[in-house]
């Protein structure tokens, strides 16, 4: 996810555990996917783009997508 899941997050002054509690999923999914160790499931990417207020696309974009689509 390119750090998107992190720079979202950020923006929107959550913490990594604001964000777990408010897409229902666990802690350490938010941390393993704000460090790149695993690629979430369609599901998990849904909830967590839905808790960030933004489109899965976003979520999932590169960071030339990031700065066509704004902040």
């Amino acid at each position: 996810m390119n750090g998107n899941v992190k720079r979202l997050r950020e923006l929107r002054a959550l913490s990594q555990r604001d964000l777990a509690d408010k897409a229902g999923v666990s802690l350490a999914t938010i941390n393993r996917a704000e460090r790149g160790l695993h690629k979430p499931s369609p599901k998990t990417i849904r909830r967590l783009a839905k808790a960030l207020d933004v489109t899965p696309e976003k979520l999932l974009a590169t960071q030339l997508q990031l700065l066509e689509y704004g902040k």
